[in-house]
């Protein structure tokens, strides 16, 4: 699916940028005419998207060619090369924009992402994505995470089951949610991790006495609570704290042994890594 959601989102993108043609392209550049591009970095960061990058000039045309100077996860600065394309100039001119889109959103999630991940060091917490992301590029989005050093909560509602205060508020309780939960799955014959989001000690409680989850969510627990949750769930479950927390809060909460730090900021409110693509 992965690949697949990539691909989507590469067509859709041209689809949208070129439309019926890159008229300012094609009436000034003659097909025949060849050059060379390169990217070069114009803020320090962490580095992602280029092996995406790759796969945007290949699908736009299979004849250009890539030589990669730094990898996905390097540590850059201004005035770094990245890579170099050769081949059409009608080519390079029509994949710039949605190559430096693509990656300059992805090398601000990935720098974001280490600084959460460097603030945690010596925990052992690990910091945590959301499905607040752009839509259609939530596959990249996460990916710079990962790249980051960060982890991948759920890619989406199919490949987990987290039950919130909506579905919780709805189904009746803590309770009724979890049951309901386990029975759905053992019917359609699914196997995948139940994560259960509570507000307060009483629902904590009750999750506990229900049993049958993988995880736990913390929400809009204060750093003495959560350390308080933490000594009452004693390692039965994987807790997750959520809501709320910053680059202020983040380490004290990390420190009451927490295993995960949601943050949905590493994709909703994140700058992007200024970069360009100049003709050589």
């Amino acid at each position: 699916m992965k690949q697949e959601l990539i691909d989507d989102l590469i067509r859709l993108a041209f689809k949208e940028d070129i439309g019926d043609g890159d008229h300012t392209t094609l009436s000034t550049i003659h097909p025949s005419v060849r050059g060379k591009v390169k990217l070069l970095i114009k803020e320090s960061g962490v580095l992602a998207g280029v092996e995406i990058a790759q796969q945007i000039f290949h699908t736009f045309d299979p004849d250009l060619t890539v030589t990669v100077f730094i990898s996905d996860g390097a540590e850059v600065k201004y005035g770094d090369i990245v890579f170099t394309v050769e081949g059409k100039v009608q080519s390079l001119l029509q994949t710039e924009r949605l190559v430096l889109n693509v990656m300059q959103r992805m090398s601000g999630i990935a720098t974001l992402t280490r600084h959460y991940v460097k603030l945690l060091e010596g925990t052992h917490a690990r910091v945590l994505d959301t499905r607040k992301t752009t839509p259609g590029m939530r596959i990249i989005e996460k990916e710079a995470v990962r790249i980051g050093g960060g982890c991948n909560h759920r890619i989406g509602l199919f490949d987990m089951i987290l039950l919130k205060d909506n579905h919780v508020d709805f189904a009746g309780g803590i309770e009724n949610a979890i049951v309901r939960a386990k029975e759905y799955l053992w019917k359609i014959g699914k196997q995948m991790p139940i994560e259960i989001e509570v507000r307060n000690f009483d629902e904590l409680n009750e999750a506990l006495r229900v049993g049958g989850i993988d995880r736990i969510m913390l929400d809009n627990f204060t750093v003495e609570d959560t350390r308080r949750a933490v000594e009452i769930v004693n390692g039965r479950y994987e807790i997750e704290s959520s809501g709320g927390i910053t680059m202020d809060t983040l380490r004290k909460y990390a420190e009451t042994g927490v295993d995960y730090i949601s943050v949905g900021a590493l994709t909703h409110s994140v700058k992007s890594l200024d970069m360009s693509l100049k003709a050589v």
